[in-house]
């Protein structure tokens, strides 16, 4: 890129409103991605940003490229855009009257609800049951008659045997509730459970710009995750360390790993093999006949000494099929840490 086209794409890009901002940032996740973000707006944040698309006009890719630039830096900055619930806690109750406080304050820690009932519905049944394990069956018994007939039969059968069976004892015995009791047990809910499954709910920063990383085209993944080195270097190499790359493909099944194959050319496919691990070799030629095998590994011969360049843009190349196979739902792709590892 030129000086002077360099110098157009900043001025673009430093002319853009926050909305505008935003407004690129969901036409980039696609339908699927933004449509997940739009559920969360309210209409009239949803009016503004699909407005401004639609005013956006054609958009450089520099101007794409600075923009995830610049919501990498932030995402990954200690203190930019990463809050805590205690301080979020005082911005509201400095900022709002107790009761509206606490409303909000209830929202964000648990599942959406008006009621602490009603978010418990929304609660899924193995992560209720495994909290109630450990209450006294009378207090298991008085939530399970407070939610829906149908959760609280869910819940019932994830709870150890022998305990469910108090709790059903119980339940058959139930009397009125009094209202103290009521209010206690509602309490505890609140402040125990629906607070730690909202803090322990919210995803690592790292992880989650990993995530859109790994979610864009290997050339721009790189390119931001290159400018990001330059001015965060420790947040680079978190996030590097969470990126799937072309060696994690020896996590992938044996049918996906024919899928992505059969759409690779296959002299891509000897240029990106060179000078790879053994066991990425083995996966590929494991999934080929002895003829093809053969052939690939002549082909990887009559290529020479090349360049590491045209190497990484070969594994881009795969990666990219990769990524486009597993949006069609073709092939699995885990993600690059163990948690993301298939279990058969």
């Amino acid at each position: 890129m030129t000086e002077r086209a360099e110098q157009r794409v900043q001025e673009r890009f430093h002319a853009l409103t926050g909305t505008e901002k935003a407004a690129m940032f969901m036409l980039s996740l696609g339908t699927e991605g933004s449509s997940a973000l739009f559920e969360n707006m309210e209409h009239e944040e949803i009016r503004e940003i699909t407005s401004a698309m639609s005013s956006l006009g054609n958009i450089e890719p520099g101007v794409v490229e600075l923009l995830f630039i610049e919501f990498a830096d932030l995402l990954s900055s200690t203190g930019s855009l990463l809050g805590t619930a205690d301080s979020t806690e005082r911005f509201l109750l400095a900022a709002l009257d107790g009761d509206q406080a606490a409303g909000i304050l209830d929202e964000m820690r648990g599942p959406a609800g008006r009621t602490i009932w009603e978010k418990l519905y929304n609660v899924n049944e193995e992560v209720l049951a495994n909290y109630l394990k450990n209450e006294y069956p009378q207090t298991v018994a008085v939530v399970l008659s407070k939610i829906k007939s149908d959760h609280a039969a869910k819940v019932l059968a994830e709870l150890p045997e022998n305990f469910a069976n108090e709790v059903i004892m119980r339940l058959l015995r139930m009397e009125a509730v009094s209202r103290d009791i009521l209010e206690g047990i509602e309490k505890t809910l609140r402040i125990e459970f629906m607070s730690s499954l909202g803090q322990t709910s919210r995803k690592d920063p790292h992880q989650q710009m990993a995530e859109i990383v790994n979610a864009l085209d290997s050339t721009t993944g790189q390119r931001i995750m290159g400018a990001l080195e330059k001015k965060n270097a420790d947040s680079a190499e978190k996030i590097t360390n969470l990126l799937f790359t072309f060696e994690d493909l020896v996590k992938v099944d044996p049918a996906g790993i024919q899928v992505l194959m059969r759409q690779v050319e296959k002299e891509q496919l000897a240029m990106a093999l060179k000078g790879a691990e053994d066991e990425i070799r083995q996966l590929f030629f494991g999934n080929m006949s002895e003829r093809a095998g053969k052939i690939m590994e002549e082909d990887m011969e009559a290529l020479g000494a090349v360049r590491k360049s045209e190497v990484d843009q070969a594994r881009s190349g795969v990666m990219d099929t990769a990524k486009t196979l597993s949006d069609e739902g073709q092939l699995v792709l885990p993600g690059g840490g163990e948690d993301d590892e298939l279990m058969y």
